[in-house]
């Protein structure tokens, strides 16, 4: 451990707000979708996205704006539908994973609509690939509004390359950030890792940092 200096593995608390989420073709449809609300077709709405594809952020702000409660899909229960969605207003996360309790994911899309409410689901797949059982509660998704976040563009991963540099409160070159974008992988869970170690590496080392 000689000549390194031990870190702290602090929180960071990236920007959430709708001026800070980066528009581009690839996700260009969902940020559409949340800022159409509350004219949304239906008392619910669907985002599909990759992990790391931005659909919490996007997520964040429809929940920022319309006063929503959030609750990850496995911890939904036909006993806590009717506390969580006290608001008028549920995010729904992960939705379409096996585990879901459809009876209570009916009875919270039926109150939605009953009580004039929304609800926002996200997944990583479609609804049509969703493993769902009861025919009332598919036929009740499949009229939902569905948006996907395709596979990040160069111009959006730069961006975010920037934006996640900035919410650790790092300055980097464009020369850097042009030297990482051709050589990383294509997807935003590869880019929040490599910016995690490069901050790991450049503060342990107390150096600058540069392309070596």
């Amino acid at each position: 451990m000689a000549g390194r200096q031990l870190t702290l593995d602090l929180a960071l608390r990236p920007a959430l707000a709708r001026e800070d989420f980066l528009v581009s073709p690839a996700n260009a449809a969902a940020v559409a979708l949340v800022d159409q609300w509350p004219n949304w077709p239906t008392h619910g709405a669907v985002i599909v996205g990759q992990p790391g594809s931005g659909k919490s952020h996007l997520a964040s702000v429809w929940q920022q704006r319309s006063q929503a409660k959030l609750r990850p899909a496995a911890a939904l229960s036909a006993t806590s539908v009717p506390e969580d969605f006290a608001s008028g207003c549920l995010v729904v996360e992960d939705a379409g994973e096996v585990g879901l309790d459809e009876r209570a994911l009916f009875h919270l899309l039926n109150l939605a609509r009953q009580e004039g409410g929304y609800v926002l689901l996200t997944s990583t797949r479609p609804v049509a690939a969703w493993p769902i059982a009861l025919p009332d509660l598919r036929s009740r998704l499949q009229a939902l509004p569905e948006a996907a976040i395709l596979p990040p563009d160069d111009a959006l991963l730069r961006g975010v390359l920037v934006k996640h540099f900035a919410d650790r409160q790092i300055t980097v070159s464009e020369a850097i950030i042009s030297y990482i974008l051709t050589r990383m992988p294509r997807s935003m869970a590869a880019l929040r890792q490599i910016v995690q170690e490069i901050d790991t590496r450049a503060l342990a080392e107390k150096v600058e940092i540069t392309r070596p």
